[in-house]
């Protein structure tokens, strides 16, 4: 398996991993999002990743913009979404999507990724609880589902030392994709 960043001619094809990997209830309205992140300037700078097996795009991870409100001056990021076809799923592909990313977005100066998303699954990388940390979703987060709302230190000393509601992209910010 091969992790680069997209370019412009993978755009079909990593839109349906995302179409496959969300299934045909939010498989469409993922693939709009990605759409729109795509060519939205508020979502700048971006970090597209696709993974690729015997020439098949297989996964796809996005790093959008965020800011922190009252701190904007800190780079930061927002993980949304991160797709694995199905019959991949489970073999590591979106763990190293995942690595490659936060590497990527280290050597480029961001010092946190937020990201809204299960639990159980990306505290292995490094994610921690957002909130407990002082950080405040673009939209209010049901309290059942609050250790979903999730940021990872890239460099040291910013969390515990700050805090506020994070900001992100006009295309990522409606109410429907910040639900668990």
């Amino acid at each position: 398996m091969k992790i680069r960043k997209a370019i412009g001619p993978d755009l079909n094809n990593l839109l349906e991993v995302e179409r496959l990997a969300f299934g045909n209830v939010e498989g469409p309205q993922i693939v709009e999002l990605v759409q729109g992140l795509l060519i939205d300037p508020t979502a700048a700078p971006i970090l597209s990743l696709i993974a690729e097996h015997h020439d098949r795009v297989i996964g796809h991870i996005l790093f959008t913009k965020a800011r922190i409100a009252l701190n904007e001056q800190i780079p930061a990021a927002i993980l949304a979404p991160l797709a694995v076809v199905p019959d991949a799923q489970g073999q590591g592909v979106g763990g190293q999507l995942i690595r490659e990313g936060l590497r990527l977005l280290s050597e480029a100066g961001v010092k946190l990724v937020f990201l809204l998303g299960h639990p159980d699954y990306y505290p292995r990388y490094g994610f921690k609880t957002a909130g407990l940390l002082g950080f405040e979703p673009p939209y209010r987060i049901p309290d059942e589902h609050a250790n979903a709302w999730m940021v990872q230190e890239l460099g040291p000393g910013f969390l515990g030392s700050i805090n506020g509601k994070v900001l992100c992209a006009d295309a990522l910010n409606q109410p429907e994709y910040w639900c668990e």
